[in-house]
């Protein structure tokens, strides 16, 4: 008879073992299926941000134009929102913009969007910008516009009469420009003087 209670008792502890176990196993299943999860949910993340990384690079890449490509003649901009990099402040124009200096040393009209005046830029005379904006073409509207706001007076008016277009910059960053190069002509003078001197 005591045997028989000894296999029956342990036959009754077996089952909430096996109950216990199973719960055991699937709660480790059900752990790893949410970690499996999680990390794809971070694969997905990480590959969306790459994704939308190298959408903003070629997209800047295509609004990015050579200053020296508009200096003479940005018509075939117009209406396009480009960039042009790391070009020096020639002067202001009044409350409105800045004439950009452009690589053959002629100057180029930017005009400050609302959103870009607001943010009180120190934009003194050789300080590096990179500007982003609409190629606009210049008109008497404009210009009257600006004049009767009181962003230039009559004298700017005069001076932004000449531009043809401008840029119409929605943001402007202030960057350090590249150290210009060394005047080889200077160098070779002062070489040949020593060699003179020697």
């Amino acid at each position: 008879m005591r045997d028989n209670s000894s296999r029956r008792g342990a036959a009754d502890l077996g089952t909430p073992l096996m109950i216990v176990a199973f719960l055991v196993i699937g709660g480790f299943l059900f752990w790893l299926y949410r970690e499996s999860e999680a990390e794809e949910q971070l694969r997905m993340q990480e590959a969306a941000e790459e994704a939308a990384r190298i959408e903003a690079e070629e997209r800047r890449a295509r609004m990015l134009v050579d200053a020296q490509a508009i200096q003479m003649d940005a018509s075939p901009w117009e209406g396009d929102t480009i960039i042009v990099e790391e070009q020096a402040v020639a002067s202001s124009l009044g409350s409105q913009g800045f004439w950009m200096e452009m690589p053959n040393g002629n100057p180029f009209l930017i005009s400050l969007s609302d959103g870009v005046k607001q943010e009180n830029l120190s934009l003194d005379n050789g300080q590096g910008t990179t500007v982003t904006g609409v190629v606009t073409a210049m008109n008497d509207s404009i210009l009257t516009a600006w004049t009767e706001s009181g962003a230039i007076a009559e004298g700017d008016r005069l001076a932004a009469e000449f531009a043809t277009h401008f840029i119409e910059a929605s943001d402007v960053e202030l960057v350090e420009l590249p150290p210009e190069p060394a005047d080889s002509t200077a160098a070779d003078s002062t070489g040949a003087d020593a060699q003179s001197g020697a």
